[in-house]
């Protein structure tokens, strides 16, 4: 038996509250896992966990292994660290979940990060709507807007710039919006993305004003927003990750260029800072140098970016 990789697992059992959740977090199979942590208790001839069909739960003795298997594992860890070559090092999956523009942002650059580390692989989830980390067994994940769930570590890698679009020939006889007051003359199509597709908020500088609003179109995917504004659905806010180039080759106008979308953080999210392996390590790395690249999202000071034409 491999006692460090007990540990861990016996280590990740315990975060995550069960044998299924630290399967996928580990990309074992669940039976794996249950033999891991029997042979575990065999070598040590104690029961660390009250095992059930519906439940699991520590033992005295488990609660008492906790902090010295971290100790264990958190000093092979550094010994790791520092006898191994940085290729040889860092091996296994990595499960990132990101909102669409960013994931797809992060896709052209996912070649060079594996290229780099040859026994790393990653697995790209796209989605709108918050993970549950543990239960999924998502390493990290990127939230745009605060986070207000104090289980989780929380690190601010940079801030959104989005643009208010809208293709010519849809403002092609009509006024276009000058101000937040004017939008309610205009069809919208809105990315809702955490419950918040019938409100746009917008920066007049110095504070942000809210407008709500009746969207003709809804959607729960950013791209298929970019895909109907382009056939000329009405008003957008989308990512200048989508449609910056529209904007310069003139496919897209960005409107209303005096009253810029609101900036919100963006943040990676993920469940524990201790006991993390190297392999998330190095993709928490890359997420960060990442959005660090781009001078749009690098910096928290406001950019109107595009000219309107």
């Amino acid at each position: 038996m491999d006692i460090v990789s007990a540990l861990r697992t016996f280590l990740r059992v315990t975060e995550t509250g069960s044998f299924s959740a630290a399967a996928a977090n580990l990309d074992l199979t669940q039976p794996a896992v249950s033999r891991q942590i029997s042979a575990l208790e065999a070598h040590l001839n104690t029961r660390l966990l009250h095992r059930t069909t519906t439940a699991m739960t520590l033992t005295v003795e488990g609660e008492q292994m906790i902090p010295m298997a971290l100790r264990v594992v958190e000093a092979v860890d550094a010994l790791g660290e520092a006898s191994c070559t940085e290729k040889s090092a860092i091996s296994g999956k990595v499960r990132l979940s990101l909102p669409t523009p960013l994931g797809l942002y992060a896709s052209d650059r996912l070649a060079g990060l594996i290229e780099r580390h040859p026994n790393l692989s990653v697995e790209l989830i796209l989605r709108e709507e918050p993970s549950d980390l543990v239960g999924e067994g998502i390493d990290l994940e990127v939230r745009l807007g605060p986070v207000a769930d104090g289980n989780l570590i929380c690190r601010r890698i940079g801030w959104t710039t989005a643009f208010l679009v809208a293709a010519p020939h849809y403002l092609k006889g009509r006024v276009a919006p000058e101000t937040p007051g004017d939008i309610d003359a205009h069809d919208c199509i809105s990315y809702s993305r955490s419950g918040d597709g019938r409100v746009w908020s917008f920066s007049s500088g110095a504070n942000d004003i809210a407008v709500p609003i009746a969207p003709r179109i809804i959607a729960n995917n950013s791209v298929a927003v970019h895909r109907a504004v382009l056939a000329g659905g009405g008003l957008a806010v989308l990512s200048h990750i989508l449609v910056s180039r529209d904007l310069e080759d003139g496919r897209l106008v960005n409107v209303m260029p005096d009253f810029p979308p609101s900036r919100l953080p963006i943040c990676v999210v993920y469940s524990t800072r201790r006991n993390m392996p190297q392999r998330v390590r190095i993709a928490l790395d890359f997420l960060i140098e990442a959005v660090r690249e781009d001078p749009m999202m690098a910096s928290s000071s406001s950019a109107k970016g595009m000219d309107e034409n």
